[in-house]
Parts: C-alpha cells; sequence; structure tokens
C-alpha cells in the first residue's frame, strides 16, 4: 500500500529528500524560466545513486566534476505585439465612453480579465466636474461590474453625501463620476502589478480626455503612483496638485479609512477642501 505524506516515518521522508537531492534536485521552484535545452546534459550524479542503492553496480568510469555552477534564469523576453503599444492605439480610436469600453472589453492581452467575472469600467454621471480614481475593484465590484459598491463604497457614498455630492446626481454640480486604475479585479485583491498599470493606463488617460472633469480625486497610494509616479498618501493627501493636466487631490482610500477610523477627520478636512475648490472654481 502506498504511503501518504501522514503516515510515513521521519526517516523515510529524510530518504525520499536525500533521494531527490542525488538526483540533482536542488529547487522546488525558480525565479524564472530556465532554458533546458541550453543545460548540459550529463547526470554526473547518477552513478552515485546506482551505486548506493544497488551495491552490484561497480562505477566503470571516473566521476564526472560537476562545474557548472548556479544556471541563471532566462529573461523573458516579449516577442508579440507591444501590450502597452496596442493599448494606447485602442484608446486613442475610442471617440465615446462607450467605445472606450469595448475597447476595453476587447482587450485581449491582460491577464487580469481571465479570473475577473466582469468588466468594471465606470459609474456616477459622466457630465460631473469631479471624477475618482481609484485602485482595482473588489469582489464586491467584481460580482457588480460598478467601482466602489463594497464596504468602502457605502462608506464613500457616505463621505459624498456629508458634502451634498451623489454619483447618482442628475445635476453635475453635485454629481460624482468614479472608476479604477484597473478594470478586472486582480486575484485574492492583490496590489495592482506594475506592467498591468502600464497597460491601463492609456485606457485611463483617454477615459479621463472623454469625460474632461473639472477636478480629478485619486483614491490610495496606488492611484497616486499611476498618475503621479509618487507614493506616501499620509505625506500626499490633502495637497493640490495635477494629474493629467487637471487640478488633482489626493485622498485616503475608503478602505484605509474602515481599518483606521482615526483618519476619518483628515479625510473630512480633504472633502472640505474638495467642496471649495468646486465652489472656486
Amino acid at each position: 500500500m502506498t504511503q501518504t505524506l501522514d503516515t510515513m516515518s521521519y526517516d523515510a521522508l529524510v530518504a525520499a529528500l536525500d533521494w531527490q537531492v542525488d538526483l540533482g534536485v536542488d529547487e522546488a521552484i525558480g525565479d524564472g524560466p530556465i532554458n533546458r535545452y541550453g543545460l548540459d546534459t550529463q547526470a554526473p550524479r547518477l552513478d552515485a545513486w546506482l551505486k548506493r542503492d544497488n551495491p552490484a553496480v561497480t562505477q566503470t568510469a571516473p566521476p564526472v566534476t560537476d562545474t557548472r555552477g548556479p544556471v541563471p534564469p532566462v529573461p523573458f523576453v516579449h516577442t508579440g505585439p507591444d501590450p502597452v503599444a496596442v493599448a494606447k492605439a485602442a484608446a486613442d480610436g475610442a471617440a465615446s465612453l462607450g467605445a472606450l469600453r469595448d475597447a476595453l472589453d476587447a482587450y485581449p492581452h491582460c491577464e487580469l480579465r481571465k479570473g475577473a467575472k466582469s468588466l468594471v469600467f465606470a459609474d456616477g454621471n459622466p457630465a460631473s466636474r469631479v471624477m475618482i480614481i481609484g485602485e482595482a475593484p473588489g469582489a464586491d465590484e467584481d460580482r457588480a461590474g460598478k467601482p466602489f459598491v463594497g464596504r468602502a463604497g457605502q462608506l464613500l457614498d457616505k463621505m459624498l453625501a456629508a458634502i451634498t455630492m451623489d454619483r447618482a446626481a442628475p445635476d453635475a454640480a453635485r454629481a460624482v463620476y468614479l472608476t479604477n486604475i484597473l478594470p478586472w479585479r486582480p486575484p485574492q485583491n492583490r496590489d495592482p502589478d506594475p506592467a498591468e498599470v502600464a497597460m491601463m493606463r492609456p485606457f485611463l488617460e483617454r477615459h479621463v480626455e472623454l469625460v474632461a472633469p473639472d477636478i480629478l480625486v485619486l483614491m490610495g497610494n496606488h492611484a497616486c503612483h499611476a498618475l503621479m509616479g509618487r507614493k506616501g498618501i499620509t505625506r500626499l493627501r490633502g495637497q493640490w496638485t495635477t494629474a493629467l493636466d487637471r487640478p488633482a487631490l489626493p485622498m485616503f482610500h475608503p478602505a484605509y479609512l474602515l481599518r483606521n477610523p482615526a483618519a476619518k477627520r483628515e479625510a473630512w478636512a480633504d472633502l472640505l477642501a474638495l467642496n471649495a475648490k468646486l465652489k472656486d472654481t
């Protein structure tokens, strides 16, 4: 009967590991792909393994010394079309928000789309003076197909209501428009990958051009890094800056406020600054 890991003894496990080491196994998963065709095909450790477990086997040739050293991983070389160039061409060709959504939906080079339930494009009134840009959809957003609908989105709605703003408001002066850096949910809500952000940035830039808001609100570190090239939201928040040639206000992401309720005081100050800017602009 085949033993399982639960029933194998310590000595049996050690023997199994020794057997793998003798065969030449030195790692389970490498840091990068290895070109096996470029390796020396000799197996200098095989004779030692055969002799250990089969005493009748004698060594008929002098041992071969393995002098290859560690084999560096083969760097990944992209041989197809440049995904960023493809994204830029597709985004530039979109003459409307509907066309931009269709271009995103047809974009084949971002692997996130394969694991997501839906494309999360935007929500709110596109005539709004304020465009809020977040990080990426979560599980609730992935199911609903809209940004900021989970607990963090519900908190954001309450925050906006405190300054008489609403994503559903028909009046452009009181409405907001919401989107994210990434339109598809990353697995396990992990942070956006730089390559993913680079592919999606042309679509986001075109999105901002088509909506033409007076003010951008950058929610959290990843939005700031994608559009400003800077991180450190605790230092950036509340400081008016420029992103995509528009006034931009970095703010704490509402998900951060759920984890750190004490920061709501600073978020309230930022909302008041946003409201004052709208009145002055």
